[in-house]
């Protein structure tokens, strides 16, 4: 065993299909961590910037109606992270085309959608399923992150790879291609990964920590990535559990918070900050650059949620100005959370007849509200461009 002095956690020699190699297994949680005054100073700025935040949620007079804009921009940029290209307009455009027609259930519509808007989906389902745990204030537990692991596997790439169900053999970290011998990192083998699990739930668990929430979630997040538990898709886990953190532990009343923007921005940054603390042991590095995006996420998030709502007011207004029907308006104050729609859609939302909807749509196409958005599918398709703008990317 190499000398690993000053770094958290030791080498272990291991040996799979004959080849011989050394294998990382991190030191259970917490280390001990030396806060000087600029680290303070950095952790007041995100608890502050968070908990303006959490007022600007506890403030919403509808915040289902922006939870699922934000729901889905996460969705998209933390799979982009892991190279899928679909863009927000993709997911919604794809919801509203795969809407299931009666007779047929949604897993038979998705199943024939383009994989990597799949994938985003299976990211928002993974996300639905954990925020309905952890509001029911259901802890975090190992089980839900395999439940989590298999709704983002399902019918994607990597749904072959042992999908809601930790590993069973040593996986790597490295460039395609890469063998145990040309790995950049390789993760616990399946025995102490199984010890770092659990040592991982109890502290995930452990209310008697003195450490900042914030601080322990920068924490959590190295060390589910150290431990790489699944064959696929870690990185969106370990990105879902900072999510569910921040609501379990009531740090927000509704989970407007999401880091993928700020990790896809710094993406080199991320990686090197979580190298560092493996490789030497550089836990204020990580520390601080997780506390900034944390603050900078919310201040973003926090300007977002008020454009968002000023919109849909606007929008209602505009149609309203416009003599609009009453169901074209009331058509207008949804296009912030569905902003991609079409007749069918607009049907059920307004629960009309379809020809009545169809009149609504093109009252509001006529207004600029909505533009035709083209599409390779049959139905007809409309978008809220300044919505979409909204959200961002």
């Amino acid at each position: 065993m190499r000398n690993t002095r000053g770094r958290p956690g030791r080498l272990v020699s291991a040996s799979q299909d004959g080849h011989d190699y050394e294998a990382w297994v991190p030191d259970p949680l917490p280390p001990t961590v030396d806060f000087d005054s600029e680290m303070a100073t950095r952790l007041a700025d995100a608890a502050g910037s968070l908990g303006e935040l959490a007022g600007t949620g506890r403030n919403l007079a509808n915040p289902h109606l922006l939870l699922q804009p934000f729901l889905r921009r996460e969705a998209v940029l933390s799979s982009r992270i892991e190279g899928t290209q679909a863009t927000i307009a993709d997911l919604y455009a794809f919801e509203a085309a795969q809407m299931p027609l009666p007779g047929l259930g949604s897993d038979t519509q998705v199943a024939n959608g383009d994989g990597d808007v799949r994938e985003v989906l299976n990211y928002v389902d993974a996300l639905n399923r954990g925020l309905a745990v952890v509001a029911d204030e259901y802890p975090v537990t190992l089980r839900l992150l395999e439940d989590l692991h298999r709704d983002l596997m399902r019918n994607v790439r990597g749904r072959d790879r042992r999908p809601g169900e930790f590993r069973s053999t040593q996986n790597i970290i490295g460039p395609t291609g890469a063998t145990l011998e040309s790995a950049t990192y390789i993760p616990p083998p399946v025995v102490q990964m199984q010890d770092a699990l659990r040592d991982l739930e109890t502290y995930i668990r452990d209310d008697t920590s003195t450490l900042h929430r914030l601080v322990r979630l920068g924490l959590i997040h190295y060390q589910f990535e150290a431990i790489h538990p699944f064959n696929d898709g870690n990185g969106r886990v370990g990105r879902l559990l900072i999510s569910l953190l921040l609501v379990y532990w009531k740090l927000l009343p509704i989970p407007l918070l999401y880091l993928s923007a700020y990790f896809e921005t710094h993406r080199g940054e991320y990686y090197d900050r979580l190298r560092g603390v493996t490789e030497r042991g550089e836990w204020r590095e990580w520390i601080m650059f997780f506390l900034l995006g944390v603050a900078e996420q919310a201040v973003d998030a926090a300007q977002r949620a008020k454009r968002l709502q000023d919109l849909r007011q606007e929008l209602q207004d505009r149609a309203y100005a416009a003599k609009a029907p009453a169901g074209a308006v009331a058509l207008a104050g949804r296009l912030v959370e569905q902003p991609v729609v079409t007749i069918r859609s607009a049907e059920q939302v307004l629960g009309v007849s379809y020809h009545n909807a169809r009149r609504q749509i093109h009252r509001l196409v006529d207004i600029g509200i909505l533009q035709p958005f083209p599409h390779r599918g049959q139905r007809e398709l409309y978008v809220a461009r300044e919505v979409l703008d909204a959200v961002g990317e």
